[in-house]
């Protein structure tokens, strides 16, 4: 058992830098701090400005938005869909592809846009799309893009209150089946649910990305992966009302680090056996993060009566925790609508987990709380070098706040203590 995890380090490929052909300020046209000129237009830069675009944050823009991009992606080269520093209004809107020399125009944001306040508005689940496309790479150059969901109206829904979710889940930001991408120096802000959300996608890396909304706003995942590989979240600040990340089935390859997270659900994997055939989840690593102020710290969760699939490699290292309520947390009898059969056993395999160098404080009796399936056991659990202190000053004093449940073979606890 000491040795699972060197092999299992070893699992672990870097998650290659998209676009290694293509790096970002290669793109005949790009612009720099100035709009682009009309010499650099005939190079492939196409301002929305140009398309009738309507700088006031009140009139719908989006037809201009999508007209940009038709001809951006239509374009005989490198192409950039280019928005100047203003601030747009702009109701749903889906970026397609495969474009004409098959890599994604590039997509540059100076200025600001914002949802319609009204989730009636919105005739699908999401505000902003980019699909089937290979080769994007969303930024705010040197400044930063803001992505205004203005969710304040949808969290008044009753259904949030009342339910465990809303009635209507609407994203702010989807990649969907795109590959290749780099997405960074942006914001997203007051989402009406997941800030983000990487489905079906691979080879994306994200960094100096900050997500905002209360901690109230329900909901409110700040990046959402499910069925994705080759994903990595560096270098970015996460304060939400749920996840700061969660990683849903069907991921491999999934990297998060150098990540502040709080306040929020912390960063999870999961939850898992919601449905039915779901994929398995392998090699997620957590790593080099911040959490303050969260209800839970690292965890990973899946629902009573889940049916059978797997979770493993699943490696959680260099954490510092500040005034968290659960740091570390196995949860497979998930249910927060309260509504579950508890007495129905997940059938989601758990195995070879590593919590490492996990230090900080906690203000709930209970550091660590492992609860396992009963009828499939969680799988060779290591805790390592784990120091948590607890905020209030103890009055028992026996070594060990744990709480163990359900079925676990192979448990070490090596140079702990909390």
């Amino acid at each position: 058992m000491a040795t699972c995890f060197p092999s299992l380090d070893d699992a672990y490929a870097p998650v290659p830098s998209p676009l290694a052909d293509d790096p970002p300020g290669t793109a005949p046209g790009q612009p720099g701090g100035d709009p682009p000129t009309t010499q650099e237009r005939l190079v492939g830069v196409f301002d929305v400005m140009d398309y009738g675009a309507v700088a006031d944050g009140t009139t719908d823009s989006r037809l201009a938005f999508l007209s940009a991009w038709e001809e951006a992606c239509a374009h005989r080269s490198n192409s950039t869909l280019y928005v100047p520093n203003s601030t747009f209004l702009v109701s749903p809107i889906s970026f397609n592809g495969p474009c004409r020399h098959l890599y994604s125009p590039r997509v540059e944001v100076r200025g600001t846009l914002k949802a319609p306040m009204s989730s009636s508005e919105f005739p699908s689940n999401d505000w902003i799309v980019f699909r089937d496309l290979h080769g994007l790479v969303l930024t705010g150059e040197t400044g930063r893009a803001l992505f205004d969901g203005q969710g304040s109206e949808a969290w008044k829904d009753p259904s949030c209150h009342k339910k465990n979710r809303c009635d209507k889940l609407i994203t702010s930001l989807r990649l969907s089946n795109v590959s290749n991408a780099t997405i960074y120096h942006i914001d997203l802000l007051n989402s009406k649910s997941f800030h983000m959300s990487i489905y079906e996608s691979s080879n994306i890396r994200l960094h100096s990305i900050s997500i905002i909304s209360p901690e109230d706003s329900p909901n409110t995942d700040g990046i959402h992966v499910s069925h994705s590989a080759n994903i990595s979240i560096t270098s970015s600040t996460i304060g939400v009302g749920d996840d700061c990340v969660s990683i849903g089935p069907g991921n491999t390859n999934i990297s998060v680090s150098y990540v502040d997270c709080g306040p929020g659900h912390g960063i999870s994997v999961g939850s898992l056996g919601k449905g039915q055939n779901e994929e398995r989840v392998d090699l997620i690593r957590v790593s080099n993060c911040t959490i303050n102020g969260t209800q839970n710290g690292v965890r990973v969760k899946t629902w009573p009566g889940a049916p059978p699939s797997e979770a493993s490699n699943m490696i959680f290292e260099n954490i510092v925790m500040t005034n968290v309520t659960n740091p570390i947390i196995i949860d497979q009898e998930y249910c927060p609508s309260s509504q579950c059969d508890i007495e129905k056993a997940s059938l989601v395999k758990l195995s070879n987990m590593l919590f490492k160098n996990i230090t900080g404080t906690y203000n709930s009796n209970k550091a660590v709380a492992l609860l396992c399936s009963p009828s499939v056991p969680c799988e060779n659990v290591f805790l390592v070098g784990v120091h948590l202190n607890w905020t209030t000053e103890q009055e028992d004093r026996r070594a060990g706040r744990v709480s163990l449940k359900g079925l676990i073979q192979g448990l070490d606890m090596i140079n702990s203590s909390f």
